[in-house]
């Protein structure tokens, strides 16, 4: 998930330079449409057949991440960025409240409170790292940002499950891809089209690095999932917010308050205890033995 978090605000720095020449659903056409060929490659590299036996599951992780990363464009461009930013990032809330509540649902009584609690304490340094503000008038846009998060949850969880049946990685990365660029392809019809000849080449040279990198923090991301202990992921996915902080600094020249190191340091104690916390449990839950 680090790896994954790595990937991610790399890509977010690519996009803040193409968004100089396309809006958000070309970005997200051409994104869907550059990793559809990449993974496309890695399938047949790896041997994976396209074919699913759960095609249905597929299509629901599809259309709620695609809607998710659309919410967060869409609260990226309404939005303070850190605003935008935090309230994608209460996804690992959500994850954890999901976890909770399905426990409860089916009457596990599994002690995760303090893996809850690195969730939390990882959030906490998000906003503190942030500082998100918000007017009266956006409020609209903040119960889109809000559902962005939720929605990256839910297709988490989806993700997981689809771990749990054995689908490959890669396959479910494709099959993702392919809503990306479907829904970015709907979304330019009804808004406007930027022409090529007023494009800068600089921003168009992002796109296929920006296809690339989605594809390989999607695969690190799906695995993680797929294969690691849901909550330490979610408490892990806040490194995101440490590199995209790294990167401010180094290529667009931003300034970090003492509270933003502070909430830098607390992310990663929390990425840090989820990671022993779970170690220590390991031997007491079956999540792994599959």
């Amino acid at each position: 998930m680090v790896l994954a978090a790595f990937w991610f605000a790399l890509m977010a720095v690519g996009i803040k330079y193409a968004s100089n020449s396309f809006g958000t659903f070309e970005l997200v056409f051409y994104r869907g449409v550059v990793s559809v060929v990449f993974m496309a490659i890695v399938v047949r590299a790896k041997g994976t057949q396209l074919r699913t036996p759960v095609p249905l599951m597929h299509v629901w992780r599809s259309v709620i991440g695609v809607l998710s990363l659309s919410a967060w464009f869409y609260a990226i461009a309404h939005l303070p960025l850190a605003t935008a930013m935090t309230l994608n990032y209460m996804s690992g809330v959500w994850v954890a409240a999901f976890v909770v509540g399905g426990a409860l649902l089916y009457g596990k009584q599994q002690p995760q409170g303090a893996l809850i609690g690195t969730v939390l304490m990882g959030f906490t340094g998000v906003v503190m790292t942030l500082r998100p503000t918000m007017d009266q008038n956006q409020l609209f846009a903040g119960v889109i940002g809000l559902l962005s998060g939720m929605g990256a949850a839910l297709a988490y969880m989806q993700v997981t499950a689809l771990g749990k049946v054995g689908e490959p990685e890669e396959r479910t990365v494709f099959y993702f891809a392919v809503g990306s660029a479907v829904v970015g392809a709907v979304g330019m019809l009804f808004t406007n089209f930027t022409p090529w000849t007023e494009v800068r080449w600089q921003d168009a040279a992002w796109l296929i690095p920006i296809g690339i990198l989605a594809s390989l923090g999607q695969w690190c991301m799906t695995r993680a999932y797929s294969k690691g202990a849901t909550l330490v992921v979610a408490s892990m996915q806040y490194f995101g917010i440490v590199f995209s902080v790294v990167f401010s600094l180094a290529l667009f020249g931003d300034h970090i308050e003492p509270l933003g190191w502070a909430g830098i340091a607390v992310i990663i104690t929390s990425g840090v205890l989820a990671t022993i916390l779970r170690s220590r449990a390991l031997p007491k839950l079956p999540a792994e033995e599959h």
